[in-house]
């Protein structure tokens, strides 16, 4: 009776336990997911220009304000005249710091700067086509210039915008849909590369090949997941690239395809271990009852077991699409880095987990680039999620079975 309260109480203890687990992994996916979001989302309620600096017009210029594309257009000389954005038709003048040091002598300005902020002043009095870009600090109370008030960067200009620019002056650009692009070339191009070979090689380990050619070749594929991505993403530098760049007559070889290759060699071991697993646990009465009933070994193959191991398949798929799409070090190695909009795999590309990973480390906290990370870890988290969900979708397809 002892024994029989002591192995119930043991039982209850662990099961509590599990359950506690269970519930504290939940809670902290929940509270990252819910991190990601609020420090991301901090971003449409952010300023597109530099912290410390303003954006300033004469009084009698009659534009109101100014979107951060059209500030990036401006200074760099795509925009000459003030007719472009709402104004009157005269050429635009621009005015930096630097120009600022090139108008007045150091003695007019001071040797601590005591009188720069009354010629700042003067220069955007005595130029009505001029537009100024200079630190807050030296804009005095008496300021007869106008300041244009800061525009916040908006969901549409991030999502659909086109520049991915956050070091831009005086207006950064965010639009991540070159990086939401590149991340879905390379890594659909991964599966599609990696989802063929990784099945014929399950179907071959699970079905056709003997124990001793079994033994061999699965602790081996185990043994590549276990590679570091940096030893991929040298071994992609020094052999795929230069493949590439002369197997297509290109001036670089990091490309969409070069990442795409690199990460479908990385998920062949996940593909390849999980499928196969889940093809050996089909009951071999299925199988011989098939057999029995005329079919060929492929017939049993394509009508018994990969119906019965679908759920295990889909599994394979969705971790290799997992690995694919949130590698990090051998994408940024392999793809050239350009956040630019793709057209062909033969494209330089950059991805989302390299982006985060290349400028996180150097990024303010709490800056408008630090958020716009934030939102891109955000945007990878429901990537993959909206993946999981489709490939569950299909396995529960009856046409899938």
């Amino acid at each position: 009776m002892f024994n029989k309260k002591k192995n119930r109480f043991l039982e209850t203890l662990i099961e509590w336990i599990f359950r506690f687990s269970g519930s504290i992994t939940t809670l902290v996916i929940l509270l990252i997911s819910i991190f990601l979001f609020t420090e991301g989302w901090g971003l449409f309620h952010s300023s597109t220009i530099e912290k410390g600096y303003v954006l300033c017009v004469n009084q009698e210029n009659k534009v109101a304000n100014l979107s951060p594309k059209q500030v990036k257009e401006i200074y760099d000389g795509n925009i000459t005249n003030w007719k472009e954005v709402g104004g009157s038709d005269a050429p635009i003048e621009i005015l930096r710091m630097d120009d600022i040091a090139s108008l007045y002598t150091e003695e007019e300005i001071g040797s601590n700067f005591e009188h720069l902020p009354a010629k700042l002043s003067e220069a955007m009095v005595q130029r009505k086509n001029a537009i100024g870009f200079f630190p807050q600090q030296f804009i005095g109370k008496d300021f007869k210039g106008r300041i244009l008030p800061p525009e916040t960067i908006s969901p549409s200009e991030y999502f659909g915008g086109k520049e991915w620019f956050p070091t831009a002056t005086p207006a950064a650009q965010f639009g991540v849909l070159p990086l939401i692009l590149g991340t879905l070339w390379v890594s659909i191009g991964a599966i599609l590369l990696a989802l063929p070979f990784g099945m014929a090689v399950s179907i071959y380990l699970a079905e056709i090949a003997g124990n001793r050619v079994r033994k061999i070749l699965k602790p081996l594929i185990e043994l590549l997941a276990g590679i570091p991505s940096v030893v991929y993403g040298f071994f992609g530098l020094v052999v795929i690239v230069p493949f590439i760049r002369n197997l297509f007559n290109l001036p670089v070889g990091e490309t969409a395809l070069a990442g795409s290759i690199v990460l479908a060699i990385m998920a062949l071991p996940t593909i390849i271990t999980v499928a196969e697993d889940a093809m050996r646990t089909t009951p071999v009465a299925m199988k011989e009852s098939s057999l029995a009933l005329g079919a060929t070994h492929w017939q049993t193959i394509y009508r018994v077991v990969i119906p019965y191991a679908s759920s295990g398949i889909m599994a394979a798929i969705v971790l290799g699409i997992g690995r694919a799409v949130g590698e990090t070090m051998a994408v940024l190695m392999v793809t050239g880095n350009a956040a630019v909009i793709p057209h062909s795999f033969t494209d330089p590309v950059r991805t989302i987990p390299a982006t985060i990973a290349a400028e996180l480390g150097e990024t303010a906290i709490g800056s408008a680039q630090y958020q716009a990370l934030f939102m891109l870890g955000a945007i990878l988290f429901l990537l993959t999620l909206v993946l999981s969900i489709w490939a569950e979708i299909i396995r529960k397809d009856p046409k899938v079975q």
